[in-house]
């Protein structure tokens, strides 16, 4: 399996995914989500899940990674951008913006995509995409950890596409 995005240009995520973007919601997280592509799936794949993780995050976080975007049951090979927002097509859970670190944003504001805000250095994301033998039990606004547990013994393959932000 193999994941590409447009908006990853030369391993550089453009600015209009993140801070240095132009759609932001009522608190200022950016929300135009970053597009990506599938191919070559395995047979029998039912769905995809992905977790977009900024692991750079640790040092100014307290020793957290910061996630910015979980979805699960995905059916499409290709999610377009800025869709992270107004899609009904899949099931997104929390990102890190409802943490106390991102300003304790709601749980309804936080179950989308929270686009990239190195405060510190440019940092590099990981797009993990996992490709599924089945469709997930999982309703908007899951917790990160729900999601690894119901992909347990699912996954038919993955693939991590990172791409850096500049801060």
């Amino acid at each position: 399996m193999k994941v590409t995005s447009t908006g990853i240009i030369n391993g550089v995520i453009e600015d209009k995914y993140g801070k240095h973007g132009t759609q932001f919601n009522e608190n200022g997280m950016p929300t135009y989500s970053l597009p990506f592509k599938i191919e070559n799936a395995p047979v029998g794949t039912k769905s995809y899940a992905v977790v977009l993780e900024d692991k750079d995050a640790f040092p100014v976080s307290g020793g957290f990674s910061w996630i910015h975007w979980t979805a699960a049951n995905i059916t499409s090979s290709e999610v377009l951008e800025n869709v992270s927002i107004a899609t009904t097509e899949f099931v997104q859970g929390l990102n890190s913006w409802t943490s106390m670190q991102g300003g304790s944003q709601s749980a309804e504001l936080s179950s989308f995509y929270g686009g990239m805000a190195p405060p510190n250095a440019p940092h590099i994301y990981e797009l993990h995409v996992f490709a599924l033998d089945t469709m997930l039990d999982m309703e908007n606004g899951f917790f990160m950890n729900d999601l690894y547990r119901k992909m347990d013994k699912h996954i038919l393959s993955q693939f991590t596409l990172k791409g850096e932000y500049r801060n």
